[in-house]
């Protein structure tokens, strides 16, 4: 396999944003393209590694930047400032998501008739909001994401299919925040599957996170259980 990887950069709202795009080069025909959704602190080398992961598994991969170019956190203050207008514009967060699902459908040697979404802590919320508001992709994949409903897609029905990879104890999506998700999801109709690991923090995917005493903390069986999940689902989608 020979795993490729560049830089995309793509304008929004007169800003400047700079994708990251993963392929497999001796794919013969067009893949399908999953997009990646970054955590807080703005797509970096984690969700760029995850996107060369699933080139591995054949796929066609884009990391999304919320943010703008160049434009990332350094600490939890930082990250939690960025993220923010994003939470209190649930519309702004949609948009710019959706923009870049057709950048990378875009891109070369891509099957755009054939798309998914994965994403991560903040980048988890982001997928399921593609869910909620229609986006054109077959499902998407949450990795310890929040589940707290936008509030502006009530009523509406849900086309993708949805997984969300979720640690148990993690204290910024609780257990009864779990279970009015998967009330959220059944009442829009949704194809849905919660996948629970006991035991487990928040960012349970991220070799950088270590501070159980906050809640977040890397776990080597959680995570190598939810990529198996999720790579049992996308083959099932495509």
């Amino acid at each position: 396999m020979a795993i490729q990887a560049k830089a995309v950069e793509y304008g929004q709202d007169d800003l400047t944003f700079e994708g990251y795009f993963a392929w497999n080069d001796e794919n013969e025909q067009p893949s399908p393209i999953i997009l990646v959704a970054h955590a807080w602190a703005g797509q970096g080398e984690y969700e760029q590694g995850n996107a060369r992961n699933l080139a591995e598994l054949g796929y066609s991969a884009f990391c999304v930047d919320l943010y703008g170019k160049g434009v990332r956190g350094g600490s939890p203050e930082e990250n939690a400032a960025l993220m923010q207008p994003f939470l209190d514009d649930r519309a702004m967060l949609q948009g710019r998501l959706l923009h870049a699902l057709e950048v990378a459908k875009q891109q070369d040697n891509v099957d755009a008739s054939k798309a998914a979404a994965i994403g991560f802590c903040f980048g988890g919320l982001s997928v399921l909001d593609l869910a909620r508001v229609g986006a054109q992709v077959a499902g998407v994949v949450s990795f310890h994401g929040l589940f707290f409903p936008p509030g502006n897609t009530d009523g509406n029905k849900i086309q993708a299919r949805v997984l969300a990879l979720h640690g148990w104890d993690d204290p910024m999506a609780t257990p009864d925040q779990a279970v009015s998700f998967a009330s959220e999801m059944s009442a829009a109709e949704a194809d849905w599957q919660l996948h629970g690991y006991g035991n487990t923090y928040h960012a349970f995917t991220n070799p950088a996170a270590k501070d159980p005493e906050n809640g977040y903390s890397y776990s080597e069986a959680a995570y190598q259980r939810s990529w198996q999940a999720m790579s049992n689902f996308l083959e099932e989608l495509f």
